[in-house]
């Protein structure tokens, strides 16, 4: 007969739950990977013997944040050149000074050059965001000062845009007669070396980019600094947000035995890709593909979601946008996905009882999406779906509350208002557009369930700084964006935790600390509540701690 697991009881400086039935606690007791029972410290012995584990006395003890937007493959990337304009620390502590300049990105890229042997192997970086470089555009010019011997690559921060060299060019193909939109050719009709969305990015095969992060996503030392990242900031909970390789014999079974791990420190659901980059697009496979790994799923690995990309990226000018369009040209931006091809596979997936997240930077994105809910649902009426608008830049008020009554819900780019809001205010959109930006003030006003997210590798994956970018609204020039957008810092912290994993439908076992849920916290310095907006982000985060085993910040990288 198997003994019963031993009862631990963790007292602590308090214990927040994110439990409105009981919000604060002296202590938390865990038997095996669960909560037993949240209390006093005299209450929680009287459930029976148990050994009292004081590591935790003088932290505060916070569920397991719950980031519901990343890329798994963003572990590995770290193995590229990181030219990005902010400055970055990777999940190994190694800290990358921000290009601030076309030169400096040159310059970087020179000293990556020189660290590589074979004179014709690829140059990978990423980061890139022109919009920080106002005047001349980098492109096949600069990188061809770099290297005249191998392809050049760099992938920019959105992840829909990169810039290749004259090598790349060569080497794929790519010349004036290229008729593919997104294609960037300069006055006289010759490529300049960008390429526009997943279209344009998919001819380069010679420099690997972010479409390109199959091999990141079978790199199993990568997946744990994915892990480490996740750690270091009290995420538990991490969803891998558009894979393409969930059909493949073996990869599945793979990933099991990457995070299945114990010693791995976080959980991850897997949502496939059913369009945009990449994607399947048998989807009666698909579907059958997708019941059965639900059917082998873990503790630690979820499969059984659906992620669809409908645009592009707003600070590169791609989002799809209703009237008005952008500042410079009034442009409306790139369909990554045909709308007409988008509502025959989702109507599939929706019928087969999935849920869909979809990328919708723009309006008009946000616009076909609820439109084709509506449809789908009047085909096939279904409830507690929790299809789920992710990025919701500009989804308006009017979307908003069309999404409530749809039963949906909205994952929001709050990282955005700190990396590119004056961008968005002076360039981008303009002052009324960027001060409605990222509505999570009005999305909860019109009822509709929301969480934030990094998108990770496009922003640091830090859920602390997330919320607080949701709550404070301040962009880097001390411009509050959008005041009236601003959220509590107490709402902020229930998106990260049971708000996000309500989207996942994973509320009922991670988000709050209480009786029968995972034993999954984050162990901070300071009760979050007792911070500001903007002093929220600068808790200090400990480690964290996933179905009761303990991860320090900083441990086994």
């Amino acid at each position: 007969m198997t003994a019963e697991p031993t009862l631990t009881i963790y007292p602590a400086r308090l214990v927040r739950t994110m439990d409105p039935a009981r919000p604060t606690a002296q202590a938390v007791a865990v038997r095996g990977d669960r909560i037993r029972a949240v209390g006093t410290l005299e209450e929680l012995k009287a459930y029976g013997p148990a050994h009292i584990d004081d590591r935790y006395a003088d932290a505060v003890i916070f569920p397991g944040f719950v980031e519901a937007h990343t890329h798994m493959g963003s572990g590995a990337m770290w193995q590229w050149t990181y030219v990005g304009h902010s400055e970055r620390t990777d999940p190994g502590g190694t800290r990358w000074p921000g290009c601030d300049s076309i030169e400096a990105v040159i310059a970087r890229l020179k000293e990556a050059d020189a660290a590589l042997d074979d004179p014709t192997a690829p140059l990978c970086a990423w980061g890139l965001d022109p919009i920080f470089f106002p005047g001349d555009r980098l492109d096949r010019r600069h990188l061809d000062q770099v290297s005249s011997t191998r392809p050049i690559g760099i992938t920019h921060q959105s992840g829909h845009v990169m810039t290749v060299n004259s090598v790349a060019l060569k080497l794929d193909g790519i010349t004036r007669d290229t008729a593919v939109e997104g294609v960037v050719k300069d006055g006289s009709g010759e490529p300049t070396g960008e390429m526009r969305e997943p279209a344009a990015m998919a001819l380069i095969g010679s420099a690997p980019s972010t479409l390109d992060l199959r091999a990141a996503k079978r790199d199993a030392s990568g997946i744990k600094l994915f892990g480490a990242d996740a750690r270091n900031h009290g995420v538990t909970t991490l969803v891998d947000l558009g894979n393409t390789q969930l059909l493949e014999d073996g990869y599945p079974q793979w990933l099991h035995g990457v995070v299945d791990d114990e010693d791995f420190p976080a959980r991850i659901s897997i949502f496939h890709m059913g369009g945009g980059f990449g994607g399947a697009m048998d989807v009666p496979a698909a579907v059958r593909r997708l019941h059965e790994l639900r059917r082998g799923n873990s503790d630690k690995l979820r499969f059984g979601n659906v992620k669809f990309i409908l645009d592009g990226s707003n600070q590169g000018f791609t989002g799809r946008l209703q009237s008005p369009g952008y500042l410079p040209d009034d442009r409306k931006g790139i369909w990554v996905i045909p709308p007409e091809q988008f509502a025959e596979l989702f109507g599939q997936y929706h019928a087969a009882g999935l849920t869909v997240h979809a990328h919708c930077n723009g309006d008009e994105a946000t616009e076909l999406f609820l439109d084709t809910v509506e449809d789908a649902l009047e085909a096939h009426p279904r409830w507690n779906h929790r299809h789920t608008v992710t990025h919701s830049q500009l989804s308006t008020a009017a979307q908003y509350r069309r999404m409530a009554v749809l039963g949906m819900c909205a994952n929001i780019f709050s990282n955005h208002t700190w990396h590119w809001g004056d961008q968005h205010h002076d360039i981008i959109l303009g002052p009324d557009r960027a001060a409605r930006m990222n509505a999570a003030a009005t999305a909860l006003r019109c009822g509709v369930p929301i969480t934030f997210h990094c998108d990770t590798p496009v922003t640091p994956l830090d859920a602390l700084a997330t919320a607080s970018h949701a709550a404070a609204r301040l962009t880097p020039s001390g411009r509050v964006l959008g005041e009236y957008e601003r959220i509590s810092v107490p709402e902020a912290l229930h998106a990260m935790t049971i708000g996000a994993a309500y989207t996942l439908k994973m509320d009922h076992e991670v988000g709050s600390i209480e009786a029968g849920k995972y034993a999954d916290f984050a162990i901070l310095g300071q009760d979050p509540f007792e911070a500001d907006a903007v002093g929220l982000r600068d808790v200090p985060v400990h480690g964290s701690v996933v179905g009761g085993r303990h991860f320090p910040a900083g441990s086994g990288d």
